[in-house]
């Protein structure tokens, strides 16, 4: 690797210190505003244009790593991306490992993530923009193909938006916890209508080119598949919502893509019948051509 950040293979842990009465320990560092939180971690800024992502609980200070399976699977996750990112190579955002407070840092993107830019201000955004998006999702997914890496975790969520000097609302693929390669095993699958129920329970291009099908469709239309816009206001609407989309995907059934873009393209995503990015790269270039065409004609 180019830069002495990636020289680690596998992440040092902190010393096990201080084992305290609640197990596992709650990690709290001392860091700056917190921007986000998932299952297994915590995003805050540590300066300015730095963020940090660090585990929610401090699993070297844990007795029972072993048999709290979602203690296992934060410590599998963080070494899984740390691990993955080197496979990668040199990736614009990632800048190295911290030991105090211990996490993986990042270069801080201008503009969040996909989903909450597209709940925000889907109506503003204009037919160009989401063009790029599209080829910038699908380029970054053929990269880590062909370096032999699986996603398994694509959704808006995990694509941020980052604008620099001449480069407006730039797409970056994130959060490698969950993904693939080789040995190396996240142990994760796409949420419900990201993923395919026909499919069996393993990471494979398949996977993450099903998944992009339904990012696409949200790109475009500004919700998931068989859902309406914005965040799941319950617990109860959100298991709903997995329950029905995985019946009717399993069912083979669809949204329409008609009127959208190179909407033929997001069928063939979801139909399979795209074995690698460069295919798909390929089709929606002619198709994004041919529309443009049918427009000015």
């Amino acid at each position: 690797m180019a830069d002495d950040t990636y020289a680690a293979s596998v992440m040092e842990e902190p010393d096990a210190i201080n084992i305290e009465k609640d197990d596992p320990v709650p990690y709290e560092p001392l860091v700056g505003e917190i921007l986000g939180e998932g299952s297994t971690s915590r995003i805050a800024r540590v300066a300015p244009g730095v963020i940090i992502k660090y585990p929610r609980f401090s699993w070297w200070n844990s007795k029972t790593v072993a048999d709290k399976w979602f203690v296992r699977d934060m410590k599998r996750s963080f070494e899984v991306e740390e691990r993955l990112l080197q496979i990668l190579g040199l990736h614009p955002r990632f800048k190295g490992v911290s030991d105090d407070p211990f996490g993986l840092l990042f270069v801080e993107a201008s503009d969040g993530n996909l989903q909450n830019y597209i709940d925000q201000h889907y109506a503003s955004v204009d037919m160009s923009l989401r063009l790029k998006w599209r080829i910038q999702a699908a380029e970054a997914i053929q990269y880590i193909h062909q370096k032999g890496v699986i996603h398994s975790d694509l959704r808006p969520e995990n694509f941020l938006l980052h604008t620099v000097a001449g480069n407006e609302l730039d797409l970056l693929l994130c959060d490698f916890g969950g993904s693939t390669n080789g040995e190396i095993d996240g142990r994760h699958l796409p949420d419900a209508g990201f993923f395919n129920p026909c499919h069996p329970p393993e990471s494979t291009k398949s996977t993450d080119i099903f998944s992009l099908g339904s990012i696409y469709y949200t790109i475009m239309t500004g919700h998931w598949p068989y859902r309406s816009p914005g965040p799941f206001k319950s617990l109860e609407e959100m298991e709903k919502y997995q329950e029905l989309v995985d019946d009717l995907f399993a069912s083979k059934r669809y949204p329409p893509v008609d009127g959208l873009a190179a909407g033929p393209v997001i069928q063939r995503c979801w139909t399979g019948e795209y074995s690698d990015l460069g295919a798909l790269i390929e089709d929606q270039r002619w198709q994004f051509e041919n529309d443009t065409i049918s427009m000015h004609s």
